[in-house]
């Protein structure tokens, strides 16, 4: 019996099995295979055959690519996500906790925290470059100072500080991710037993004990998954850069010369926009490998840290 209704759940499946063929899995086999081809053509999808060249050029210290990749993309990729992962989880956990304390108004302030997850990102990226701008800048008004945050600062003769520049762009990546954070983690607080907190009370424990040896562990499926997607989602980074930096991607120091904030999804779309499809695919192939052994990583810590 179960044997002659199979084709009935294939069935069901059918509209999503072929989305996902087509919209993911499609993709990545051809992004796979382009990445290989030499001189592949965007227009009419010839080429000159199989090579390694494409990413010969993106790892090898003596390749066209080499600087532009490993050495500016990637560590800039790389210090956005460890930096703003991290510290947006735990401010996000942090108001969700207090958003959960005060149910009178939760509804209310939770829907103020959850609009700048449905504002356009370069809109929103446009907004902080003014907030950040040197001379006139929200940010410089409020600290009492003249930092050139993003652009050179003609009134003091300061040029951009690329520490200064990664701050105000993780400042906005922060401020931009917390309210998916924040709608997971009070989905989460809210099927939490109350009598675990009537517990803790009852032994007298402290309000940050108790978070830390109730709400955490018992959120702990709801963080690895935050965490999970907040990973991938950092390695993916590019609007914000375009929002903040414009099409450049980047500054001029005075000091140091040109000086860039692009990341590896911003190679990506420029190698694309340029007809080197063959380049960026290589780039998004070394990309899916890192995000995929972070994510294991990530899956094999959890197997003891997180309770179900």
């Amino acid at each position: 019996m179960e044997t002659k209704n199979n084709w009935k759940a294939w069935l069901y499946l059918a509209p999503v099995i072929i989305l996902l063929a087509v919209f993911t899995f499609y993709p990545i086999i051809n992004t796979f295979v382009v990445s290989f081809l030499k001189g592949y053509n965007y227009t009419n999808g010839t080429s000159q055959g199989f090579t390694f060249e494409n990413y010969v050029q993106i790892l090898s210290p003596n390749g066209v690519y080499f600087k532009d990749v490993m050495q500016t993309a990637l560590p800039n990729t790389l210090l956005i996500t460890f930096i703003t992962v991290p510290i947006s989880i735990i401010v996000a956990l942090l108001i969700a906790i207090g958003l959960n304390s005060i149910p009178a108004v939760k509804k209310l302030l939770q829907t103020i925290f959850f609009l700048p997850y449905v504002t356009n990102s370069i809109a929103i990226g446009m907004v902080f470059a003014v907030i950040f701008d040197s001379r006139f800048g929200v940010f410089n008004s409020i600290l009492h100072t003249q930092i050139s945050w993003l652009t050179y600062n003609p009134d003091t003769g300061q040029s951009v500080n690329y520490w200064a520049a990664l701050f105000a762009l993780s400042f906005y990546i922060v401020w931009h991710s917390l309210p998916y954070k924040i709608l997971i983690f009070l989905g989460g607080l809210q099927n939490i037993d109350q009598q675990y907190y009537d517990a803790a009370k009852i032994d007298a424990a402290g309000r940050i004990k108790t978070t830390w040896r109730i709400t955490v562990p018992l959120l702990s499926p709801q963080i690895l998954y935050v965490m999970i997607t907040s990973f991938i989602g950092a390695f993916k980074e590019y609007d914000s850069v375009i929002g903040l930096f414009g099409d450049s991607g980047g500054f001029f120091d005075s000091t140091t010369g040109p000086d860039t904030m692009k990341t590896v999804v911003y190679f990506i779309y420029q190698q694309i926009a340029q007809n080197r499809v063959q380049y960026a695919s290589a780039a998004a192939v070394i990309l899916f490998i890192i995000i995929l052994i972070f994510t294991g990583i990530q899956f094999m810590v959890s197997k003891k840290r997180v309770h179900y």
